[in-house]
């Protein structure tokens, strides 16, 4: 027999740890060679180790959420085999070929096992001593407590009204006491009383205001630690400011409606691939809004071609998968990228490349989008926009006759937060009324 030492291998460039997301083995388990052993992530992508020999798991590093660093022990096998088959941390390093990265989001909610009941039976298996003989008599008494234990939770005088179980397990939940509520016959209190005593507003506050919970205790894992290292980092490092502007989407809404309406095959347009083109088009005469910021060297870097990064709400959290060369695509094109993206971030298929050099970030919630929203920069980007709730509101517009009249128009605001140490408010304000004008007359988007 033999120890094989299973080093956690160089899983892509300039990685000098990682994160156990899952064990799948543990010590005495048998395992085959290219068995799935654990799941490793680092920089938002999940790597499958897999174990390179047969064998009988000996050890495993560490715990779920641990970080190791590359080149220390992961797992030991015992093999079969002569000792000199056993791998050393040298041997062991290049062994194993960096398996196909790809995204996955797995949420581990171990089963606690609960504890065994206490057996009441057992105090009478001791022989007790002739003192303690008469104690045994009393014991029927506590027996039957327990039956009544709810009941304390009740007012004391409620104990003498009559009422069937469940009428008193109803007004224990509403928090009514039965000595208020007024019997309608015999002097027992039904359900029939009870809902009378709530409908006239006499127990008016009486439900609890919800439900009590036990306390959790979760750790912060995964995909979840990332966000908080990345958020945490982007707030202490970027000094952010916010600027939000409401926009006329009312003509925009409805180009929208007619291109849906002559799609054909394509893929039904939302708002976004319409807000997405509007920022490209602006994008070329404000280079500051397109860039990354290396605070550490001190060179701001500003990009030529747009790659969008579009948070994308998951069920293990925030992700944002990138649209590349968005600056390139058409309305369609857009809503095909969109579409495959945010399927392949919730499925947990994006790929690393997919999930990375994003050069700006959109990120929309939708129809919860609020009144105004202030993002969080994706850093090393020095500037997020975020598209908020469209709402309908009367607004003044022209008459055509020189005049005005009131009129139904859809408004959305658009928030965009900035690095003000690349970005200055004027800047931020004039991009946002480019991107502005070109939503409130949508023909513009259409041209090239």
């Amino acid at each position: 027999m033999a120890r094989y030492t299973f080093n956690l291998p160089d899983i892509g460039e300039g990685i000098a740890e990682a994160e156990i997301v899952a064990f799948h083995v543990k010590p005495g388990d048998r395992v085959e060679e290219d068995q799935q052993i654990a799941d490793m992530m680092t920089d938002k992508a999940t790597v499958e180790m897999e174990s390179p020999v047969t064998g009988t798991v000996l050890e495993v590093a560490g715990e779920v959420g641990d970080v190791i660093a590359i080149g220390s022990m992961l797992v030991v096998i015992e093999t079969e085999g002569e000792a000199s088959e056993s791998a050393t941390p040298a041997e062991v390093a290049p062994a194993p070929k960096s398996p196909e990265i790809e995204r996955r989001i797995e949420v581990e909610n171990p089963d606690a096992s609960d504890a065994d009941d206490a057996i009441a039976a057992e105090p009478k298996a001791s022989p007790p001593p002739p003192a303690a003989a008469p104690e045994p008599a009393p014991a029927p008494k506590p027996a039957a407590a327990p039956r009544a234990a709810p009941a304390p939770a009740m007012p004391q005088s409620s104990m003498k009204v009559l009422a069937t179980p469940a009428v008193r397990q109803r007004a224990r939940d509403l928090g009514i006491d039965l000595a208020e509520v007024r019997p309608s016959e015999e002097g027992r209190i039904r359900h029939s009383d009870l809902d009378a005593f709530i409908s006239y507003g006499a127990a008016s506050g009486h439900a609890p205001a919800g439900r009590t919970r036990a306390d959790e205790t979760i750790k912060v894992i995964g995909l979840r630690r990332r966000i908080a290292e990345n958020m945490a980092a982007a707030k202490r490092h970027i000094p952010h400011f916010t600027y939000v502007e409401e926009c006329d989407v009312t003509e925009l809404e409805r180009l929208r409606e007619q291109l849906n309406a002559a799609r054909g095959d394509k893929p039904k347009l939302t708002m976004l691939p319409l807000l997405i083109a509007a920022i490209c088009k602006t994008i070329p005469d404000f280079p500051m809004i397109n860039a990354r910021y290396d605070d550490e060297a001190g060179v701001v870097t500003r990009h030529g071609a747009v790659h969008l990064g579009m948070a994308t709400q998951t069920d293990g959290g925030l992700m944002v998968p990138v649209i590349r060369d968005a600056q390139a695509k058409n309305l369609w094109q857009l809503a095909t990228e969109i579409r495959r993206l945010a399927e392949a971030a919730r499925s947990g298929s994006a790929k690393s490349n997919e999930l990375s050099g994003s050069t700006l970030t959109v990120t929309s919630l939708g129809p919860l989008g609020g009144v105004a929203t202030t993002p969080v920069i994706n850093r090393p980007e020095v500037a997020i926009i975020g598209p908020n709730r469209i709402v309908e509101r009367p607004m003044f517009v022209p008459d055509g006759m020189g005049g005005e009249r009131v009129e139904k128009r859809k408004l959305m605001n658009i928030s965009i937060s900035c690095d003000h140490r690349v970005v200055d408010g004027w800047d931020a304000a004039s991009f946002i009324q480019a991107v502005r004008k070109l939503i409130e007359t949508p023909a513009l988007l259409l041209v090239g």
